[in-house]
């Protein structure tokens, strides 16, 4: 009988230690804190205040659980440069599972994004830019005046989709596949080159958002399916990669390379390896390490990070 009491309690004690905290918890253990709502660009804020009071807000941001949805990245982004206070209510993307059933009754296509402004309902990213500007004021340019860029960002997508996305059915394919997306890069360089700083427009504007979401994944999926360095292929990309990461809206939006490379395949339907050597070793980079010398960060980590 005391043999089978010590077991018992022996295995109380396993299955405690098994159990995993939670996030509530750890946040017990930890003197660390961080101001969600007026501090720096997080993913976890579910309001966001930049100093107004919450009465003010009239605008709630449906966007993605984990920060994985470029389109809700290129509006959260918008609305942190602007200082837009605004409330988060997070929703499963669809090729994750199942739509809860609150946002469904809301929106009945189940898209992401999708914005409520001052109590009414707003779909497709570039339609909820376009109101949201109209509400309260354009980011530098107006989204009118750069639809040449915005074409051009279309461009370079579809060159990447056509390289990343369908397997290539010879080596003259894929370094077709590969050509087209490198002239389609060159035509953005150039783009880049032409204004006097490192951004699209003389100073950051909405064409920065625009283009921000999806080169960041393009950056990270060509490294690790493709074996190809984004960076070295595009110096004013390299420019603009490091303008984007001195600011702190940006920071906070921005994931890593591991993320993209894993979460992208469920939502472009397939990413396919070139399985030349030079894409194994970049594979093997972002999965095991050492990420210190990868190309998705180019600053040194936060101070706090231990304690976060």
């Amino acid at each position: 009988r005391i043999l089978r009491v010590v077991i018992l309690v022996v295995r109380s004690f396993v299955v405690q230690a098994m159990r995993a905290f939670s996030w509530k918890h750890l946040g017990t253990l930890t003197k660390w804190a961080r101001d969600y709502e007026n501090g720096a660009t997080n993913a976890q804020s579910r309001l966001r205040l930049f100093g107004h009071t919450e009465e003010s807000v009239r605008v709630t941001l449906f966007r993605d659980n984990h920060a994985w949805c470029p389109y809700c990245q290129k509006v959260w982004l918008f609305m942190e440069e602007k200082r837009i206070p605004y409330r988060i209510a997070k929703v499963t993307m669809r090729c994750y599972g199942k739509k809860e059933p609150w946002y469904l009754a809301k929106v009945p296509s189940g898209m992401l994004p999708a914005l409520e402004l001052d109590g009414q309902m707003v779909t497709e990213s570039d339609d909820i830019l376009a109101a949201l500007e109209m509400t309260f004021g354009p980011l530098g340019a107006p989204m009118r005046s750069i639809m040449p860029l915005r074409r051009l960002e279309r461009q370079l997508f579809s060159a990447w989709c056509s390289w990343l996305c369908y397997p290539a059915r010879s080596v003259s394919e894929e370094e077709r596949n590969q050509r087209r997306f490198i002239e389609v890069l060159n035509m953005v360089d150039q783009a880049l080159e032409a204004t006097p700083g490192p951004f699209f427009l003389a100073e950051f504007s909405m064409a920065d958002v625009i283009f921000t979401p999806y080169v960041e994944r393009m950056l990270a999926s060509l490294f690790y399916y493709k074996g190809f360095n984004m960076k070295e292929a595009s110096p004013a990309m390299a420019r603009w990669f490091a303008a984007m990461e001195g600011r702190e809206a940006y920071r906070g939006t921005q994931s890593d390379a591991h993320t993209h490379c894993h979460d992208l395949p469920p939502q472009m339907g397939g990413c396919f390896e070139n399985g030349t050597e030079s894409q194994q070793r970049c594979k093997a980079a972002v999965d095991e390490g050492p990420w210190d010398d990868l190309l998705d960060c180019g600053y040194a980590e936060p101070k706090d990070v231990v304690e976060e």
